[in-house]
């Protein structure tokens, strides 16, 4: 996941006045009819435009005053309140937006982690990974410094689904070493042909920060991941082809995250 740049991005959109949330304009478009493919278009720019502040949590009457501030700032009418006077507010609001949510993710990942923990042949590492082998597999067991193919798909603790090579139906190929601490672990627990079901705290994975907008922060996240093979050294230039789980995160740096 690109989650840097999205973070970037999306605190720049929002205190530009750009006021993205289009997808906010859900509040009227229950009475719009999409009619054509350009209707379409837009509404799904909208879409995507709103999918940065899902993690907001916000209210009708919030997603509404979005809208209308979206409204008058694409249509060029002037703004109704001093733009300098309310960035910082938007700075402040933002923030202790994603810290709730983030309290939330902690306070319900580590109730997730402990009832995982109390299933059959589940195990926990020093580190905190808690994991279930599934298959444990019959060919070499990758370190670290391998590149290795898989599939993956990789949910909220919540079943929602933030990525998955699985559902895109191809293969991933990545360095172990660049991807988020709990599956550079997690894969080192299996050999080829094996799978393991990964519930990764945190703290070895996208942190407090998250990797919006599909992931939001301290997320506990739930992989199930099949190592297909350790990958030889004239195919590791073809590593990362349509793979977006990347290196672990540092601030405007990419990291493994959903698409």
């Amino acid at each position: 996941m690109k989650r840097g740049l999205i973070l970037i991005g999306m605190l720049a959109l929002v205190l530009t006045g750009c006021n993205q949330n289009s997808g906010g304009s859900a509040g009227s478009s229950n009475n719009f009819k999409l009619d054509n493919e350009q209707d379409k278009t837009f509404y799904a720019m909208g879409y995507m435009l709103g999918m940065n502040l899902q993690r907001l949590e916000l209210n009708d009457r919030e997603i509404q005053a979005i809208f209308k501030g979206v409204e008058n700032s694409a249509k060029n009418v002037k703004s109704e309140v001093d733009m300098n006077n309310y960035q910082p507010k938007i700075q402040t609001i933002f923030k202790e937006r994603m810290e709730k949510v983030a309290k939330k993710q902690e306070s319900s990942g580590k109730k997730f982690l402990e009832d995982f923990l109390k299933k059959p042949n589940v195990k926990k590492t020093e580190s905190g990974l808690a994991y279930e082998i599934i298959e444990a597999g019959k060919g070499a067991t990758p370190k670290a410094t391998d590149t290795v193919e898989v599939h993956y798909h990789g949910t909220l603790i919540t079943g929602e689904v933030f990525d998955s090579s699985k559902d895109r139906g191809q293969t991933i190929k990545f360095p172990l070493n660049r991807v988020i601490k709990g599956w550079t672990e997690g894969l080192q627990l299996i050999k080829e042909g094996g799978k393991v079901k990964l519930v990764i705290p945190p703290e070895l994975g996208y942190g407090k920060a998250g990797a919006p907008p599909k992931i939001p922060g301290n997320a506990t996240l739930v992989f199930e991941v099949e190592l297909f093979k350790i990958v030889k050294e004239d195919a590791k230039k073809d590593a990362h082809a349509g793979h977006d789980h990347g290196a672990e995160k540092k601030p405007a740096a990419k990291k493994a995250a959903a698409k």
